[in-house]
């Protein structure tokens, strides 16, 4: 029976070097037994070295990339990664309104784990506004979330507090993801909030390595495969936080400086690691 496979979308932007964006996505999805299929946002051109070009595609394109998806698949979860404005944000909420995607997985690609700004501030009005009211599960990193809520997050008690008002601004789950500081840790600890109500940290080691490139990419891309395929909310984000660890923890040396992570350590697929 046709489209019986479960199917994901993602929605963001392509990066050449294949490391993070739309490539990381499409690396998850098939290592966690879904078809990933894509609304192409963005392009960039871009190495290890860092990005050298981008270009933004066409609004009117990309309404007609969902048209396509939704007059012959079935996507089962959806997930977003880089909006690069205001107007290509509320085009893609526009089509998340008018298509049934499934649960929507938010990754709010505004700040880089090391503290760049990645999203004008008018652009991240309009995401916190109008796209994570829509949100099935929002995975801010740590500098995202501090400014999601205006705040320093610099204690425990900050970290869960700042979930709930996460909560309160739409998303219906939050995994707010923890600091990585090279040399002064051993672990990255996540907090997570769930609709439920129910909360807990997630901990695993800290691995220090240059080769983390799509990590927060194929984090939200895993949440949203284990969605598609059935599994709860919860069930996802443990399996999405254990599958990225072991992808930064086993390297692959592709490229001279900031290297992608290694979506084949998968203990599931390949059982020495």
């Amino acid at each position: 029976m046709a489209n019986e496979f479960p199917q994901v979308v993602t929605i963001g932007g392509s990066d050449s070097d294949g490391s993070a964006g739309i490539q990381a996505d499409l690396h998850s999805f098939f290592m966690r037994g879904t078809y990933g299929t894509v609304v192409l946002t963005t392009a960039v051109a871009g190495n290890s070295y860092g990005i050298h070009d981008s270009t933004l595609i066409p609004l009117d394109f990309i309404d007609h990339e969902f048209d396509a998806l939704a007059d012959d698949l079935q996507i089962r979860a959806a997930k977003t990664g880089m909006l690069a404005n205001s107007e290509m944000i509320r085009t893609v909420v526009k089509n998340l309104k008018k298509y049934d995607f499934g649960p929507l997985v938010l990754d709010p690609v505004i700040i880089t784990k090391h503290g760049a700004m990645l999203l004008e501030e008018e652009a991240f009005e309009t995401l916190k506004n109008e796209l994570v009211p829509l949100t099935t599960v929002l995975t801010p990193n740590f500098y995202e979330a501090e400014h999601i809520i205006g705040e320093t997050l610099d204690t425990d008690e900050k970290i869960v507090a700042a979930a709930k008002a996460m909560q309160d601004m739409g998303a219906k789950n939050v995994m707010l993801k923890g600091k990585h500081v090279p040399g002064e840790q051993t672990e990255v600890r996540d907090f997570v909030l769930l609709e439920s109500g129910k909360s807990f940290w997630l901990a695993e080691p800290y691995h220090e390595t240059d080769r983390v490139n799509g990590t927060g990419d194929s984090l939200s891309a895993t949440i949203a495969a284990e969605l598609a395929k059935g599994n709860t909310v919860e069930d996802a984000i443990r399996i999405a936080k254990r599958f990225v660890n072991q992808a930064i923890g086993h390297e692959i040396q592709v490229g001279h400086k900031y290297g992608p992570i290694n979506h084949w350590a998968n203990p599931l697929v390949n059982p020495e690691y």
